[in-house]
């Protein structure tokens, strides 16, 4: 596999990735956060170049620090040859089997390979099928920020309130992975008098938008729409794909960002978690 470092090869890459929308959608996040920046130590690896068969994004090797840190190892993948994805799978260690990871992606073969391997070496597979929503152009809030309450980027402080809050949070490793973001990604939330967040919205490594929340007192207001307007301009403005991925069955969460703008995409947005089975503290993202 090459590492692609040049700025140039990084705007061939994704320049080609975007013809493909939307099933690039989760690499083509990672590679623009990679171009900007790079706050989340990642790296972009395709078989050859420029004429590519499988892109992937992942953690740089030197960044690995707990073997067991699923929230920071994260992993991208787009192929188009399904072939040479199953042997970059099987043949190398550009993956890391040894370690747990979470690998994302929008192919049925990227799913079906990962799978497969992880039950021929004996792995904990975790799987989970989003609906992927893209907005074409920055999200249109239907509200304005309410009297009372102001609008900031999240600050670190409130990295209790928000792993807390989390579905997949509550540990150590999720707080770690939660606060790198907020140091290191742009978020949006809404302060009400006290200086307490009431509603919030985040930005991954992968270039989405993620772990939004409201507190159950202030929802039904449209208050995550504002969240997400604010960090859409941002994004907009780097050329940056505005898109999420909300559980098909979380009716709430679906009905708010269609509301302000976003567009369900073909296909089946997937999020692998592997893990050896006797990892300690494992969650289950549920």
């Amino acid at each position: 596999m090459l590492t692609l470092t040049c700025p140039g090869q990084l705007q061939h890459l994704e320049e080609a990735l975007r013809r493909s929308l939307p099933a690039t959608l989760p690499v083509l996040g990672a590679v623009m956060t990679v171009a900007w920046g790079n706050p989340a130590a990642h790296e972009v690896l395709v078989d050859s170049w420029p004429h590519f068969r499988v892109v992937l994004t992942r953690l740089r090797p030197e960044e690995h620090r707990d073997p067991w840190d699923f929230y920071t190892n994260q992993l991208t993948v787009y192929y188009r040859d399904e072939g040479a994805w199953r042997a970059l799978l099987g043949g190398t260690e550009v993956v890391g089997w040894t370690r747990a990871f979470q690998m994302q992606g929008m192919q049925e073969g990227m799913y079906k390979a990962v799978r497969e391997m992880a039950d021929a070496k004996g792995l904990r597979l975790e799987t989970y099928r989003y609906q992927a929503l893209l907005s074409p152009r920055p999200p249109q809030p239907r509200v304005q920020v309410p009297p009372g309450l102001r609008l900031a980027p999240v600050s670190p402080s409130h990295i209790s309130l928000l792993n807390a809050t989390w579905s997949f949070g509550g540990n150590a490793r999720s707080r770690r992975f939660l606060l790198g973001l907020l140091r290191g990604l742009p978020s949006a939330c809404l302060l009400a008098p006290h200086g307490r967040p009431v509603s919030w919205s985040l930005l991954d490594p992968l270039g989405c938008l993620s772990h939004g929340y409201t507190l159950p007192a202030w929802r039904g207001q449209g208050l995550s729409g504002v969240t997400l307007g604010a960090l859409g301009q941002g994004l907009y403005a780097r050329s940056f794909p505005i898109y999420c991925g909300v559980l098909p069955h979380n009716t709430p969460s679906q009905r708010a960002v269609r509301a302000v703008g976003f567009l369900p995409q073909p296909g089946t947005f997937y999020t692998l978690i592997v893990t050896p089975r006797e990892c300690p503290g494992m969650v289950a993202w549920w």
